[in-house]
């Protein structure tokens, strides 16, 4: 696999043969039904920041331009690595679960950049509340992307301490991690610390009403948060335009506080948006919104196929807009990087993606009956009779066992 692969297979073409730009879910069940109400494309989307075009030109703006000015020919090349690497780690992980390895995975397959930009642009000391699909901003935080796996393959409930790198948890919850991220911020104002907190969550998760109350509470607490919805389009099998009227950074308009809307495949943009939001909050001025436009390029997870609900059109245009691609045409063009980095960068991730399978193919079993500790206090006679029957279930396979031995 080279560095340059965006991954994926591309999708088998969809039954329906005329395509549009963004499908819409239908009520019909089929793909073909649910393909022919694709969406036409729009005129006119609102503004976002962009410093990165996707051919990898630079574009200057007075507001966020301050945010990225010392950045260094090293730091990009780094930025660069970090993209890279996640989408090494991705991949291996992907292809572990189709072999069995993993009990599900979810990709962020073209969303590398919203998460490493963001990711690089958080302090040591702040406090990140991630969904299920932050690998990038976990690599960022510096949590071993080993790590990650073992509730994926079912032998642990996280398998990091968060509070060794302030990195919380993966939440399948949708949306409750705001509410986390957003307590967990007024407990920081009121021990008057100057860090912050980012909570990440999906377009989807936008119309939970935990997202709704965190923004309330956030906004009239005046909590150190950024909210960073990364909206790659498409919540599992519905479109954008079906969960909101107005481009989801505009809503935190309503709560108070402002919301911008940044290429999400843009990495400069990404880290030059994050630190202004972030230093807001430090400053005692509130929450913030950061939309990332961006692109889910695969699957929802490992379980979805997306080609029963939008057309291969789309995932084409937004392939041109590979946040990789754009990244690595700026350094060739414009610093002195040379063919030698990407060539060592393409054998440290080849690197990568053997140790991930060694790691999570040497990954122990975990103790089947540990589920039954720390239950209660003190013993409990239905958890004790709960552990009898399972303890009598386990049993019955090793008589099994023996039979089939005979």
């Amino acid at each position: 696999m080279t560095v340059e692969s965006t991954a994926a297979r591309k999708p088998r073409r969809s039954a329906a043969g005329k395509t549009g730009t963004t499908g819409s879910k239908a009520a019909g069940t089929t793909g073909t039904r649910r393909a022919a109400t694709a969406k036409k494309p729009t005129d006119a989307q609102p503004e976002l920041v962009q410093l990165l075009t996707p051919e990898g030109k630079r574009v200057r703006n007075a507001e966020y331009d301050p945010f990225v000015a010392d950045i260094t020919a090293d730091e990009l090349r780094g930025l660069y690595r970090d993209m890279v690497l996640t989408r090494r780690f991705d991949a291996e992980a992907t292809s572990l679960q189709r072999q069995g390895e993993l009990g599900l995975w979810a990709s962020l397959l073209g969303q590398e950049a919203a998460q490493i930009g963001s990711g690089r642009a958080t302090r040591e000391d702040d406090y990140v509340f991630p969904t299920y699909r932050e690998h990038g901003v976990a690599w960022c935080r510096g949590v071993d992307p080993t790590n990650l796996l073992g509730m994926f393959r079912g032998v642990n409930n996280g398998g990091w301490d968060p509070n060794s790198n302030n990195f919380h948890l993966y939440t399948i919850v949708i949306g409750s991690q705001t509410l986390h991220a957003t307590g967990y911020a007024m407990g920081i104002a009121k021990d008057g610390a100057d860090s912050a907190v980012v909570a990440y969550f999906g377009d989807g998760a936008s119309s939970q009403g935990d997202v709704a109350e965190a923004f309330t509470f956030s906004a009239v607490y005046n909590a150190p948060v950024v909210f960073f919805c990364q909206n790659n389009q498409w919540a599992i099998s519905e479109p954008t335009e079906k969960q909101t009227r107005v481009p989801l950074y505009q809503r935190a308009q309503g709560f108070g506080f402002p919301g911008v809307r940044v290429d999400g495949n843009d990495v400069l943009g990404c880290l030059a948006v994050t630190k202004w939001a972030l230093e807001r909050a430090r400053r005692g001025e509130g929450p913030t919104l950061v939309e990332a436009y961006t692109y889910r390029m695969g699957a929802h997870t490992t379980s979805d196929d997306p080609t029963r609900y939008r057309h291969d059109d789309e995932r084409v245009a937004w392939e041109a807009k590979d946040p990789i691609a754009r990244l690595r045409t700026y350094l060739e063009s414009e610093t002195d990087t040379n063919e030698g980095f990407f060539a060592e960068l393409e054998a440290e991730s080849e690197a990568l993606g053997r140790r991930v399978r060694e790691v999570v193919r040497a990954m122990p079993d975990p103790d089947h009956f540990a589920i039954f500790e720390n239950a209660y206090a003190d013993g409990h006679a239905l958890v004790d009779e709960e552990r009898a029957q399972f303890a009598a279930y386990q049993a019955s396979f090793a008589d099994v066992d023996e039979e089939e031995g005979k």
